[in-house]
């Protein structure tokens, strides 16, 4: 079966500075060819260290942004070079809440202006229906009536989350990029959202690219995760398998941050030498070469390719961990 989001060599490079002739002369190379499936109904995890282009990337599957290469296909059909026009109709098909509740949220709108904004422009409702509508997700998401006419500024920072899931999720949409939904809230609210999501994601069908840097909410929500690391992708895997048995060593360190409750699932820490490459002059052959143990002459030349070690399992490493000894 075709995967509902399908994206292949996907890269975005950001211009710093032009040259006399308008020639940029360097770039930021923010997503560096990248490529995933998300299944119809699956939850797919993107995590890795801040910078690494995990919210590029959810920005250029959905087109908020355009890619500087590469294909995103959505149900089969290529919208790589859509124009305006033609994504319109995508639009509420592809949706994103935004890690900041804040600033995602116009001041100047109410609730009702809020929620209603995610219709779109060819919702075909009237104004009646629209009202019912915004008031039956407001109650989904665990809003009340009183909150119909009230301004961002009045509510909770989980509040005015769930407020933006509501407008991503109105128009009833396959696709939603969650871009961080829970790093700007406190603790105590961050399970609610949680349960939140998983709701939605049943009653409606949702698949989710769910973008993360809290690998304990990871491990609880996801159905395949993928690493990415300085624009690339070191690893993908079911959930289970990369967490219990990762073989890309960059994904090994990660993990082993991960707080455990019981002492027989913790694991020894492991310590990166070195600081993370500039995206503007990445190392060559393998990015990660500089702070990994287990590098090699080969690995500072050539770029290994993202291949299968076993089923659904694909790892970008000349020499792939085969134990779990150290995790």
């Amino acid at each position: 079966m075709e995967p509902l989001v399908k994206v292949e060599n996907l890269k975005k490079y950001f211009p710093l500075g032009r040259r006399l002739w308008g020639k940029s002369a360097h770039s930021v190379r923010a997503v560096d060819g990248i490529s995933f499936d998300v299944n119809a109904g699956e939850t797919l995890s993107l995590v890795g260290e801040s910078g690494c282009g995990k919210t590029t990337t959810g920005r250029l599957v959905i087109r908020l942004i355009e890619p500087s290469h590469g294909c995103i296909r959505f149900k089969g059909d290529d919208i790589t070079r859509h124009r305006r026009k033609a994504m319109r109709p995508l639009r509420n098909d592809l949706q994103i809440i935004f890690q900041d509740p804040y600033s995602s949220l116009s001041p100047r709108m109410t609730v009702k202006d809020i929620i209603g904004e995610g219709f779109g422009r060819d919702s075909g409702l009237g104004s009646r229906d629209k009202k019912d509508r915004v008031l039956e997700m407001m109650s989904k998401v665990g809003l009340r009536p009183g909150h119909f006419d009230r301004y961002p500024h009045e509510f909770s920072g989980g509040q005015r989350q769930r407020i933006g899931i509501a407008r991503a999720i109105i128009s009833n949409p396959d696709f939603v990029v969650a871009d961080e939904p829970l790093s700007a809230l406190d603790v105590s609210v961050q399970a609610q959202v949680i349960n939140l999501l998983f709701k939605l994601k049943e009653e409606f069908k949702l698949s989710y690219l769910f973008i993360s840097h809290d690998l304990s909410v990871v491990e609880h929500i996801s159905d395949r995760v993928a690493v990415m690391y300085l624009g690339r992708l070191v690893e993908t895997a079911t959930r289970d398998r990369v967490f219990q048995f990762p073989r890309h060593p960059y994904t090994q360190a990660l993990f082993s941050a991960v707080p455990r409750t019981q002492v027989s699932q913790q694991k020894e820490r492991i310590i990166l030498k070195g600081d993370v490459p500039s995206p503007v002059n990445p190392p060559a052959g393998c990015h990660f070469h500089p702070r990994c143990h287990y590098s090699q002459d080969i690995c500072t030349r050539e770029p290994p390719g993202f291949d299968p070690v076993e089923p659904d399992h694909w790892v970008a490493c000349h020499f792939p961990l085969k134990d779990s000894k150290h995790v």
